[in-house]
């Protein structure tokens, strides 16, 4: 709070939680076979394979995006070759998580080329929830510059200005009800998305 020129300024801030309701899968495949080109069309065979099985799970063909593709020597002792390794990653978007298990399974039943890198979740629309930690924000300063005149004695008058202040992404918080005994492994939990605002507040007469 600053007090300057016949203003009072103040900052606020607002959180709400939500469920999220996307998941984003990042997985792939590797392989390591004695020459390049051997390695490169075992890894492009199972990548294939992930995706076909990916799509066979419930994931959209526009939700599946590739992150990687690379190919390269491994050395014994440089400039021996041992192996050369081949991989290729993808990203899959999950929409309906009760499909999740599901889809994390299928990768696991590639084979041993199969990898799984992480899972992350997300608000597929959070304006929503923006909208109301927005109003929370605002509350909060609204009550802390009512608090500050009426200490200074003064009345309150109008707005002066207000701005959007960056609080951070998305919060982890208690995971979930949702992840009963015969939903799956796969919790989404919740996220708590926060926003700071500061107002500029005239006094009044």
């Amino acid at each position: 709070m600053s007090i300057e020129h016949e203003q009072i300024a103040v900052a606020g801030e607002g959180s709400v939680d939500a469920v999220p309701d996307v998941m984003r899968l990042s997985a792939g495949v590797e392989v390591r076979r004695a020459s390049a080109a051997e390695a490169f069309a075992e890894v492009r065979a199972a990548a294939a394979r992930l995706a076909g099985v990916l799509r066979q799970a419930g994931v959209a063909e526009r939700d599946l995006r590739t992150t990687e593709l690379s190919l390269g020597p491994e050395y014994d002792a440089y400039p021996k070759v041992a192996a050369y390794r081949a991989a290729q990653g993808v990203e899959a978007v999950v929409r309906d998580l009760t499909r999740a298990d599901r889809v994390i399974d299928a990768v696991a039943g590639v084979g041993e080329e199969a990898r799984l890198g992480g899972v992350a979740f997300e608000l597929s629309d959070p304006a929503g929830a923006l909208a109301a930690a927005r109003a929370r924000a605002f509350a909060d300063a609204a009550a802390k510059a009512e608090q500050y005149a009426g200490l200074a004695g003064r009345p309150l008058g109008r707005v002066v200005s207000v701005s959007e202040e960056a609080v951070g992404g998305p919060r982890p918080l208690e995971y979930a009800t949702m992840a009963a005994a015969d939903s799956g492994s796969v919790s989404p939990g919740r996220q708590a998305l926060t926003v700071g605002v500061r107002v500029v507040y005239a006094f009044g007469d």
